[in-house]
């Protein structure tokens, strides 16, 4: 049987689109070439969130109830107009991973079933220098949505006290995104300590909401405070990038002053579309402003000088790092004895 195919023309391009009527969510009947069209018809605000990042594609080739897996290189196949820029991972190796460029590899890379898009918080010039702050706030079992909305409201209290502009968006799920742009002069291992910095003071601020425990059985019902997510090779999901849920939900930018009244559950490929044709882009200014970080490191240098507070726990595929403390989880260290071996 021969394969459908569709051609759509996309800023001078011929992208092509493969069986466009597969159902990739099944439980809401949204089509490949549905997904396509979605990530066409906001065009320009999906590309100010990847513009010229290295971006992990999140495919999922059968649809979301398929299995899926991460494509941090550039794929075989690809056209000589979707660009790449070269990344080295926390274990050395390095690859080339797509980097968007114009709004027809968003439409290529869907065509993929890559529904989600990943970028890293780099641009391709600058590929070892963060220009983003991220803060992931990650509710809890037991925990939900409004209280990452409480969480998030803290936070924007916070970095504004510290000078900080920052915008906020929808994970897609029951969480909430905190961005603040950064002039990329700082290494991933300076931005993550900035961020643990912030981490820190929120949860002091307010303990019963917020934690920066590593270790699930020591978060409680809490919102975590995802520090890691500011570490190499760490990624968060692309503003108006769709989710593999089952209602094909999507992570949007909102207003700060419209965040309390959002129902994340409402926000999909089905809505978003005519959302941001009412109102706009809350992130189109994302980076008119972008910040230092010396407020936040002289916040962890008090941290460390005035209550011995150093690093945190990396990821556990991570390299160990200097000055990182053991990755034992709290109740497996309670059970060695004095002398058993520490990795």
């Amino acid at each position: 049987m021969a394969t459908e195919v569709r051609e759509l023309a996309v800023g001078g391009r011929t992208v092509r689109v493969t069986n466009p009527a597969r159902v990739l969510f099944p439980e809401v009947g949204v089509t490949k070439l549905d997904l396509v069209e979605f990530y066409l018809s906001l065009g320009d605000a999906v590309l100010r969130a990847v513009h010229h990042r290295p971006t992990t594609l999140r495919r999922f080739p059968s649809g979301v109830d398929g299995e899926s897996f991460f494509q941090k290189r550039v794929p075989r196949g690809a056209p000589d107009w979707v660009d790449t820029v070269r990344i080295r991972f926390p274990s050395g190796r390095s690859a080339d991973e797509i980097c968007p460029t114009e709004v027809a590899v968003l439409a290529w890379v869907a065509n993929l079933g890559a529904i989600e898009l990943h970028p890293w918080p780099v641009r391709r010039d600058r590929v070892e220098q963060p220009d983003q702050l991220r803060v992931d706030l990650d509710p809890q079992p037991g925990t939900g949505f409004a209280d990452a909305v409480r969480a998030a409201e803290i936070t924007r209290e916070l970095l504004t006290e510290l000078g900080y502009p920052c915008f906020v968006k929808t994970s897609g799920g029951r969480g909430l995104h905190v961005l603040v742009p950064l002039q990329p002069e700082w290494e991933f291992v300076v931005v993550r300590r900035a961020v643990i910095a912030l981490a820190r003071e929120l949860a002091r601020r307010e303990p019963e909401l917020l934690t920066t425990a590593w270790w699930k059985e020591e978060r409680g019902r809490r919102v975590f405070v995802d520090y890691n997510q500011a570490a190499r090779d760490r990624t968060i999901v692309a503003a108006y990038s769709v989710r593999a849920s089952p209602t094909a939900t999507v992570s949007t930018p909102v207003e700060w002053s419209e965040l309390g009244e959002v129902d994340p559950r409402d926000l999909t490929t089905r809505t978003v579309p005519d959302l941001v044709a009412r109102r706009g882009d809350p992130h189109a200014g994302l980076h008119s402003r972008p910040s230092r970080l010396e407020p936040l490191l002289d916040l962890a240098d008090r941290d460390e000088r005035d209550h011995g507070l150093g690093d945190l726990p990396y990821p556990p595929d991570h390299p160990k790092m200097p000055g990182e403390p053991a990755r034992v989880q709290p109740s497996r260290a309670r059970r060695r004895g004095p002398g058993d071996r520490q990795d």
